[in-house]
Formats: C-alpha cells, sequence, structure tokens
C-alpha cells in the first residue's frame, strides 16, 4: 500500500524526535520549541540548541505545508491547484572545529494531480577534515543506498558534488555526501520504496553523528582553528543564501524565516582575500573540497 501524506508526516515527527534526544544526550543541553502556523496552510516545529557543550547552535526541524501551488512551482505539476510539502531539516554547527558540521533533509512533496516526489540527502562540513572518518561516513552512506540499489550511491555522491559546489569559490561547501531530489514514478521509482529510502536515511543519522562528535570532542584547538571554522562557515552561509533550494523554496512560499534561516552559523567571517599560507592544516584541507573518491 503506497503511504500517503499522514503517514509521511507522522514518521517525520517521530523522527525530529529520536535526533533530537540522541544529541541532548551527547550535548547534555536541551532543545527549545517553537510551533508555527503558516497562514496560507500549515506550520511546523522548529527545535533549537544554543551554546550547548558540543553544538554551538543548531536546529532540527519538522514541518507540512499545504495551500495553493504557487506560480514558481507550476512547471513541475501544470495541472495541480493544491500540494502538500512535509519533511525535516536539520543543521549543526559545532563548538569545537574539529567536529564536523553536519546537514540533512529529508522531504516529500504532493499536489492535488497525482504527482509526488521525494528529495533529500546528508552532506559533511568539516573545518579539518580526518580522511579515515570521511571515509567511514562515505561507507555508511554506501551501506544506505546500496540497500536499494547498488547504482544509487555513485549516482547520489556525484549529485551532491555537483549541488554544494559553490560557483564563484570553485570549492565544495564541505566534503559532499548524498543528495537526491524529485524521485518519482515518471522516473521509474517505486513509492513504497522511496518511503523506505527516506527512512534508511534518516535513521542513519543518529550513529554518524555520535561516531563524528565521540571521534573529536576532546580535541583541544586554538585560536587559529577557531578562526579557520569562521571562514569555513562563511562559505556555507554563501551557499545557503546564493544557491540553496530549500531555503529559496521556503522562503518564496511564506515559512517561518526565523526556522529557514535557522541553518545560518552563530558566527562568521569573511576575512579579506584570506589564503592559508602553504603547507599548513587549512591549505591541506582546501584539498578535500573537490569531488573525489573517499571509500575505504
Amino acid at each position: 500500500m503506497n503511504p500517503g501524506i499522514d503517514i509521511i508526516k507522522t514518521y517525520l515527527q517521530t523522527l525530529q524526535d529520536a535526533i533530537c534526544l540522541e544529541i541532548e544526550r551527547l550535548d547534555g543541553k536541551s532543545f527549545t520549541e517553537d510551533s508555527w502556523q503558516r497562514p496560507e496552510g500549515g506550520g511546523g516545529r522548529s527545535r533549537v540548541l544554543r551554546h550547548g557543550q558540543v553544538v554551538e547552535k543548531g536546529g532540527v526541524n519538522f514541518s507540512h505545508v499545504y495551500g495553493e501551488v504557487p506560480e514558481f512551482l507550476r512547471k513541475e505539476s501544470p495541472t495541480a491547484s493544491r500540494f502538500d510539502a512535509t519533511g525535516v531539516s536539520l543543521v549543526l554547527h559545532p563548538q569545537n572545529p574539529h567536529i564536523p558540521l553536519i546537514h540533512m533533509n529529508v522531504r516529500y512533496f504532493q499536489t492535488d494531480a497525482g504527482d509526488w516526489w521525494f528529495g533529500g540527502g546528508i552532506d559533511l562540513t568539516p573545518a579539518y577534515p580526518v580522511e579515515s572518518q570521511v571515509a567511514w561516513f562515505f561507507d555508511q552512506l554506501k551501506e544506505v543506498c546500496d540497500g536499494f540499489d547498488t547504482s544509487w550511491f555513485a549516482g547520489m555522491k556525484a549529485e551532491c558534488d555537483r549541488y554544494f559546489y559553490i560557483p564563484h569559490r570553485y570549492e565544495m561547501r564541505g566534503v559532499g555526501g548524498i543528495f537526491y531530489d524529485h524521485q518519482r514514478a515518471g522516473k521509474g521509482f517505486d513509492k513504497v520504496q522511496l518511503f523506505d529510502f527516506m527512512q534508511a536515511v534518516g535513521n542513519r543519522f543518529n550513529s554518524i553523528y555520535r561516531y563524528m562528535v565521540t571521534q573529536n570532542r576532546d580535541k583541544s584547538w586554538t585560536e587559529q582553528e577557531k578562526f579557520w571554522q569562521k571562514i569555513r562557515r562563511g562559505r556555507y552561509a554563501e551557499f545557503n543564501l546564493v544557491y540553496d533550494r530549500g531555503t529559496i523554496f521556503g522562503l518564496r512560499t511564506n515559512g517561518r524565516t526565523e526556522s529557514i534561516l535557522m541553518s545560518l552559523p552563530p558566527e562568521a567571517i569573511w576575512e579579506y582575500d584570506y589564503v592559508p599560507q602553504p603547507g599548513s592544516p587549512e591549505a591541506l584541507a582546501l584539498g578535500f573540497f573537490q569531488p573525489r573518491d573517499y571509500l575505504l
């Protein structure tokens, strides 16, 4: 039986709860929650954690919005008049420059014309990449993808490399991950399979984040390393404000601005014409921010 909007929405709310509980366990501090309503229809739960032991600023958001199809989406479903969109999106900016910044989004969209599609992904943005940790991360994602189709990982990794590329910087915002969008029946996908895949991606998050935190949380850091973290946060902000489809979709459908821009870092630096010293850890980190194979 194909899952309907209520089943998908219930899973996403459960996912938000499970992820928040794990982050609170790792951090020792609790999220605050804002429930909000969208005037045109729907709303969400925004959960934010600030000034924690692990998380300097982070959010885990659930939303379900619906209403009249906005003009900019009519090309996706020309005969539709109403839409539903639901998803969980999270971004965690760590205190420690050695813990990677992490992002995940899983979402579902449908219209009253019978169109539907899934999208999402998970990606990693370390300031100081550790190759063995990055390789472990990609092995986790490949394991998830291979459980459905052994061709998915390569395609979704390549799409992530393309999507999270910052053209005006000639670099990726991080090391990438997997990304997929507009997965639907017309492209040969089965709805039950894609809902199962959404759950597999979402449910893998906690073990991935737990690993990244436990591997790096006890590392000390210097002012130079914090400075570099803020430089990389600036790149993250540039991508989210200029290119990110989720940010653009939320703002253009009158979503809650505070929840949409929750993804931005608490502090970032734009140092004029900053170039790391040759051979420095920062210069070595730049070598990771181009598409490459990391599998073990």
